[in-house]
């Protein structure tokens, strides 16, 4: 499917895009950016030390399933979904899945409109 291929093209552009800027956010915590066009798992995690306390944070986890980008988790400000739409992915095309099923209608995303 040749929505499937660039949704992951726009996937990696977008978090790879996340993890430059931040990277320098905390220099005690190491941004790892996870891709894995396989299996269709995209994440960006935070991880290290701060003072004794361990530290393995996912900022970032999609998922491509069923043709659609899944958000998973997304610990970022405001967020990557309009950065997904504003890249071409259609908002039908994202669902928001760290929304409780019976939200996600009235997030505007992951929804088929009428015209």
């Amino acid at each position: 499917m040749e929505s499937t291929s660039s949704y992951r093209m726009i996937l990696q552009a977008v978090l790879t895009d996340y993890h430059t800027r931040t990277k320098d956010a905390d220099s005690t915590l190491e941004r790892q950016l996870i891709l894995d066009p396989v299996h269709d798992h995209y994440m960006l995690m935070a991880v290290g030390w701060q003072g004794p306390r361990r530290i393995a944070h996912c900022l970032i986890h999609c998922d491509l399933k069923d043709g659609q980008v899944w958000i998973q988790t997304d610990s970022t400000e405001p967020g990557i979904a309009e950065q997904l739409v504003e890249q071409g992915i259609p908002k039908h095309a994202i669902v928001l899945a760290f929304l409780a099923p019976y939200k996600r209608p009235y997030s505007g995303f992951g929804v088929e409109h009428a015209a």
